[in-house]
């Protein structure tokens, strides 16, 4: 009997050795979502959202995971919020209807539906975004990853950088186009402590 009991236990230690999914948390000091626009022909405008919040979970046995984050549109900045002599600040009218409309929608999402894996590394996302009330698929290629203890806290986190392109017009957000660029280049940096 010891030894059917030792043997049981043998055989469970491959399972008990394969990774698990492990769920993590952004931190909000250091994910943000970054964007850029061409602006009326003569230049690149840059912004980013203040705060955004968001989960993945990453199985790296399985080369399997996922994410979803959330993002305050109220918190967009393109470093325009003092209106000075002019009726409004850029970062204002960027909040009214013709853009964000954040009084009915404060806040935009994306939730992946898949995670492409090239070793160790994630490499592309597929998910859904949506953006004032309307959903639509967004790919974002996953330009940097890394998993491993935080220099300073010793915390266990993910990390990295992701990229992709949206047009805002197929969200409904037709304002000032084509002057105003309609294709928006995102660049998101993130990184998640594990829970």
């Amino acid at each position: 009997m010891k030894k059917f009991a030792v043997l049981a236990v043998a055989a469970a230690l491959p399972l008990a050795a394969a990774a698990a999914p492990e769920n993590y948390t952004f931190d909000p000091y250091h994910s943000f979502v970054n964007f850029a626009v061409d602006h009326v022909g003569f230049s690149t405008m840059y912004g980013r959202f203040n705060k955004a919040a968001g989960k993945m979970t990453v199985d790296a046995a399985a080369k399997t995971g996922s994410v979803e984050f959330t993002i305050e549109t109220t918190s967009v900045d393109t470093g325009d919020g003092d209106k000075g002599g002019r009726p409004r600040s850029r970062d204002d009218h960027l909040r009214t209807a013709d853009f964000f409309n954040v009084a009915e929608f404060p806040r935009m999402t994306y939730k992946s539906t898949g995670v492409k894996f090239s070793g160790d590394n994630a490499t592309e996302l597929e998910g859904q975004a949506t953006l004032l009330g309307v959903t639509k698929p967004v790919m974002l290629k996953v330009d940097r990853w890394k998993c491993g203890p935080h220099p300073f806290s010793k915390k266990a986190m993910c990390g990295g950088n992701a990229s992709g392109t949206i047009k805002r017009s197929d969200f409904g957000m037709k304002f000032g186009v084509p002057a105003i660029g309609d294709e928006v280049k995102l660049y998101i940096g993130f990184e998640a402590y594990k829970d």
